[in-house]
């Protein structure tokens, strides 16, 4: 609630006032050439920093315990940005496979077109597929805390040795469970990355996406090249990592060269919303963690639903993992699959009135979406069977409101589902989350 402050010196505002200016003055010569060199610390232009988003900076890398954060227009242009930043036309970069459906498709076909490959690991558990996956070209490791929409957590500790096993930084996508939930950092990741427009914002207000440095990767050091980071960008000038220091070269060269050079700049107004929303963050999250571990759990038990994706269920293959890591708490997206398939899914989502038909997530409100025909419509039928998406399979995105409305509007479209007599017949047992 406090990190990233300032005073505010004019009238001693104890809100962040948000700063609708593009440019800032510069009190000399000397300042404006020091801003621009980067030997000057302070306002250059907003298109790299704000005052009021710094606010929102501070409190995200305080939060994910960070040597510093960068804020962007979207998740999307954090991730982007950052595989940007680390990446160059010919190399690869080593994604496990139950990523995001809208982040493997900015891996598939906009880093494609730049020349930046990717290879996918679908059992992250596996270290031979690893070993097949990271090849000498390969300069960095992608992976969620908690994927979406199947929410089959994944062990960033264990993902994390690999990566420093190769001598590569590891980006983790901490969106869906917070801080408030993991800190990648801690675990051994490099990098973290929000799309801040979830959970952290909280309130469906604004789109935004940060960037989390940990400071801790030795970028001179690897067996693979970072030279936009360890040589210099200009004659007679330091390189990055000389002149910020291995703490803060990464946060540092992100802001001044692919966020600066693409221009994801992040509004004023919605970094206001951002830090604001960050104050309530643990309120919330604990509303949702409630909600949705009841949800799950009674969705586990009616005769219409075939299976229930949530990690935190008994029975679930990383039931164990979740414990440990969560406390049997996987955050609260998840999916389930009524019966009945594609006809099942469209009746009961058509049925719902309390849950809204919307494509975000993180938001206080609850939603449920049909990703067969959404955020995976692009995927061909074998891709979406083999990361798990069968026609009947609905996300849910748990909000803050009474859990016996959630579980009356959910109960009202089984009911439909039934009536259809589309009800599964098969007894109803849970192995591994399932039927």
């Amino acid at each position: 609630m406090h990190a990233g402050e300032q005073p505010e010196p004019g009238h001693g505002s104890r809100v962040t006032p948000i700063h609708l200016a593009n440019a800032f003055r510069f009190e000399s010569f000397d300042q404006t050439h020091g801003r621009f060199a980067g030997t000057d610390e302070g306002q250059l232009y907003s298109r790299h920093l704000n005052p009021t988003n710094a606010v929102a900076e501070g409190r995200i890398a305080s939060l994910e315990a960070g040597a510093g954060a960068v804020v962007v227009g979207s998740g999307t242009a954090a991730i982007s940005t950052t595989l940007i930043a680390l990446l160059e036309a010919g190399d690869r970069f080593v994604s496990t496979a139950s990523i995001y459906s809208g982040t493997q498709i900015l891996f598939d076909r906009a880093l494609k077109r730049l020349g930046i490959g990717v290879d996918y690991v679908h059992d992250w558990h596996d270290p031979a597929e690893w070993a097949a996956a990271i090849g000498p070209s390969t300069k960095a490791v992608f992976t969620e805390t908690i994927p979406n929409p199947k929410n089959d957590i994944v062990d960033v500790e264990l993902v994390a040795r690999i990566a420093a096993d190769a001598g590569i930084p590891l980006v983790v996508d901490n969106t869906v469970a917070t801080p408030y939930l993991v800190r990648p950092l801690e675990l051994g990741a490099s990098i973290v990355v929000h799309s801040s427009t979830k959970f952290l914002a909280g309130h469906g207000a604004g789109i935004s996406g940060a960037v989390v440095d940990g400071g801790t990767f030795d970028w001179r050091g690897s067996p693979r090249a970072y030279p936009l980071l360890t040589d210099p960008q200009s004659p007679g000038a330091p390189s990055f990592l000389d002149r910020l220091g291995p703490r803060h070269a990464f946060a540092g060269y992100l802001r001044l060269t692919a966020v600066n050079d693409l221009g994801p700049a992040l509004s004023p107004f919605t970094g206001f919303l951002l830090q604001q929303g960050i104050e309530t963050l643990s309120l919330r999250m604990e509303r949702h963690l409630e909600n949705a571990v009841a949800v799950a759990r009674w969705l586990a038990d009616q005769p219409e639903v075939e299976s229930v994706d949530y990690a935190g269920l008994p029975g679930h293959p990383d039931h164990a993992l979740a414990e440990r890591l969560y406390g049997g708490r996987t955050g609260s997206v998840f999916a389930f699959t009524v019966a009945g398939g594609l006809d099942g899914a469209r009746i009961l989502i058509d049925r719902l009135q309390v849950f809204s038909r919307m494509t975000n997530i993180g938001d206080t409100r609850s939603m449920a979406i049909h990703p067969g025909t959404t955020t995976h419509l692009s995927f061909d039928d074998e891709r979406r069977a083999r990361l798990g998406i069968p026609p009947g399979l609905i996300r849910l995105s748990i909000g803050i409101e009474t859990l016996d409305d959630l579980i009356a509007d959910l109960r009202h479209g089984l009911d439909a589902v039934a009536a259809a007599g589309l009800a599964a017949t098969e007894d109803h047992v849970l192995v591994g989350g399932h039927r």
